[in-house]
């Protein structure tokens, strides 16, 4: 895995979909996916230095880390493959190519493709820069250009919540989805739970707290560690259901919906595993 650097974008893969999770669901999209995170759900930090010496793992391999064995946690990242040593630090100029290359640009120019920047974690401060950085690259592209008063690209960011979004790239999102960590991550609290940076993406005007649920415990969790605490609004909350297998789609979203009922906040469906599971052909 190479260091951040703040002039070019650490990048693990790239490719244009659809938003899958989120009040952005069925928009398309085109991900960046940084590498590095600064959890490591599922897994010790012991555990993740051995994997990254071993480097064993396919791309998108599902596996458990040691904390799921030792009953910790309940889940492991399933995208521990591609942000743990996949990142390659990339110019500039190869996002923009890539946007070309899929004939997307203009529509990323105009807001109809939203830009989604996820990881790994791309509030690490390294990957704020460069974001930041980038994002003046592209600037000065376009300055030069006759179109400039049609730029208007809708930038989404991925994160887990705990570290502090800097003002520099706060100002240039246009939607800031966060999907805290619950404690079934193994983390601690003080790992998972930052309140300054939670306050920081309250402040944004349009931003989303993100729950994947898998029972109703999951969600006393939520309203206790943060809707409460933190008074976060119900319409800023989403939950998603727990799914490890395409068979069991319909039965966990009709569990996500009632917990909707109950508990008033947004439920919705997992869109890429109903593509997975052949209900939608994105």
């Amino acid at each position: 895995m190479s260091k951040i650097d703040p002039n070019k974008l650490l990048i693990s893969s790239d490719f244009y979909t659809v938003q899958g999770e989120g009040i952005s669901s069925g928009i398309p999209a085109y991900f960046v996916r940084l590498g590095i995170c600064n959890l490591t759900c599922g897994m010790s930090r012991k555990f993740t230095n051995q994997l990254e010496k071993e480097q064993k793992l396919e791309d998108g391999e599902i596996f458990e880390g040691d904390l799921v064995k030792e009953g910790l946690a309940t889940w492991t990242c399933d995208s521990t493959s591609q942000w743990l040593w996949r990142g390659e630090n990339k110019e500039f100029q190869y996002l923009i190519d890539r946007w070309k290359e899929e004939g997307v640009y203009d529509d990323i120019n105009h807001g109809t493709v939203h830009i989604i920047w996820t990881g790994g974690e791309p509030t690490i401060a390294g990957h704020q820069e460069a974001i930041c950085n980038f994002n003046n690259h592209w600037n000065n592209i376009i300055s030069y250009g006759t179109n400039s008063h049609e730029f208007s690209p809708f930038q989404e960011i991925e994160t887990n919540g705990t570290i502090v979004i800097d003002v520099k790239l706060f100002n240039i999102l246009d939607q800031i989805n966060c999907s805290p960590k619950l404690a079934n991550s193994g983390m601690t609290a003080k790992q998972r739970i930052n309140p300054e940076a939670i306050e920081r993406i309250k402040q944004h005007d349009s931003y989303q707290f993100k729950f994947v649920i898998s029972t109703e415990e999951d969600v006393k969790e939520i309203f206790r560690d943060f809707v409460e605490p933190f008074n976060i609004p119900l319409k800023n909350v989403v939950c998603m259901p727990g799914l490890d297998d395409a068979a069991n789609f319909e039965e966990r979203t009709r569990f996500v919906m009632e917990m909707a009922k109950k508990y008033r906040f947004r439920g919705l469906t997992r869109l890429h595993i109903a593509a997975w599971n052949k209900t939608l052909n994105v």
